[in-house]
């Protein structure tokens, strides 16, 4: 069963202090676990873009995927 927010935080409020700072520790590093996913989905999303894209010297041809 999934709590509500608030009776969480009242949850945490019965805590004693060192309880406290370890639950402190711990969310600290899930924020930074979960920030390191979305650098790494940005990350592996531009790599896909970057390989999507096409290089050339020929002025016709940079008229030609522009007109697309």
């Amino acid at each position: 069963m999934k709590k509500h927010f608030s009776d969480i935080v009242e949850d945490v409020k019965q805590l004693d202090a060192d309880e406290k700072l370890e639950l402190r520790s711990l969310l600290e590093k899930y924020l930074i676990e979960e920030r390191r996913k979305e650098i790494r989905r940005h990350y592996d999303a531009s790599r896909q873009e970057e390989a999507d894209l096409t290089f050339t010297d020929s002025v016709a041809d940079l008229r030609e995927s522009l007109s697309e």
